[in-house]
């Protein structure tokens, strides 16, 4: 089945130019690794990762050529375009934390929105650009709290300034779309296909970013701590890194097809009925690594945030074919045995967890 699998995929990317911006973040990363199995040619735009350790430095890329820079800087996007004349963009580079957005709200527009502006306006002067993928969050839907699956037509919103400022890069997206790079007009006047790409709460071995969840539950158990867990029932379509990432690559290769219809807005997430609240997620984890306990705690800060947040997959699965290959539990399950094999054995097993994925 991995030959089956990986064969499709490569057909595609096999020594295709493909550039990922965030490419040393916690997804940037795994998506880099993800491609060179598939025979990609990748190129990296992206700041230094601050977080210690990194996932990005932990392993060999092998032929990836990078370029330290910041979104921000429109004369160095454009110049990098130049030079790297990629088929392929994945957008991942933002400020991906709610509360961070918190904490600098103006720097968090900045990037995300601005960012992706200067991203959306290198392509529009780089004629090789085939195919694009901007990937925003599940956090775009205007939340109602309810026991309700969004919907990619439903409406966008956000409270919190990461979630607005990711709604706004979907409308950004679609301005530009409209304006630039207009479906109807496509093969005539341009050959550029964009979508986005709206993931649940991604999990996976080599994330230490602050306040994020498994972060906080294996860094704590590494120290022989217990995780202090805020809001224990606050329900989340936990998925793992490389079932999003293969949704992204599937839609990829569509555009790469030239399916024009591809070229909109998708939801990856879990199944509905794989929805966990957090509190039954650091169960299992404590489950999997005996080091993992956890103690319920007050919120410490008055800051939002949603209790009850869904995505409605069935248009990936419907029209990409695409469906998460591991549920929840085997998620967690996965993600807990990267880390027990990092902090133990002093062993990355990103390739491997690569290979089980396409085997599965």
């Amino acid at each position: 089945m991995e030959n089956m699998v990986k064969k499709k995929l490569t057909e595609y990317y096999r020594d295709k130019r493909v550039l990922v911006t965030g490419h040393t973040g916690f997804k940037g990363s795994w998506l880099v690794k993800f491609l060179e199995t598939l025979g990609a040619n990748v190129y990296g735009y992206s700041l230094e990762n601050s977080s210690i350790p990194n996932h990005y430095s932990l392993f060999n890329i092998n032929d990836i050529n990078e370029v330290k820079g910041d979104i921000l800087d429109v004369n160095l996007l454009k110049k990098t375009f130049e030079n790297v004349k990629p088929d392929i963009v994945f957008h991942l580079a933002a400020q991906a934390l709610v509360t961070a957005s918190y904490k600098n709200p103006v720097e968090t527009y900045q990037t995300n929105v601005n960012g992706t502006a200067n991203i959306l306006e290198a392509i529009r002067g780089c004629e090789s650009v085939k195919s694009v993928i901007c990937i925003t969050t599940d956090k775009v839907y205007e939340n109602k709290e309810w026991n309700y699956a969004y919907r990619e037509i439903d409406q966008l919103g956000g409270h919190d300034p990461y979630s607005s400022s990711k709604a706004c890069c979907e409308i950004l997206v679609s301005s530009f779309r409209n304006s630039f790079f207009n479906i109807s007009e496509f093969g005539i006047k341009h050959n550029t296909l964009i979508a986005t790409a709206r993931a649940g709460n991604v999990i996976g071995g080599g994330d230490w970013s602050d306040n994020r969840l498994f972060p906080d539950i294996v860094k704590s158990a590494s120290i022989n701590e217990s995780v202090k867990i805020r809001n224990g029932n606050s329900i989340r379509p936990w998925q793992h890194v490389l079932d999003c990432l293969n949704g992204y690559l599937i839609l990829g290769s569509r555009l790469i097809e030239r399916d024009s219809s591809c070229a909109t807005s998708w939801n990856f997430s879990p199944n509905i009925d794989q929805t966990r609240n957090v509190l039954s997620v650091v169960k299992i984890a404590s489950h999997e690594w005996d080091k993992v306990k956890f103690d319920i705690a007050p919120r410490s800060n008055t800051f939002h945030e949603a209790k009850n947040l869904m995505l409605d997959n069935s248009k990936a699965i419907n029209e990409l074919n695409w469906y998460p290959k591991w549920d929840t539990e085997v998620s967690i399950k996965k993600t807990i045995k990267w880390y027990r094999e990092f902090y133990e054995n002093n062993n990355v097993i990103t390739d491997n967890q690569i290979s089980e994925f396409l085997n599965k």
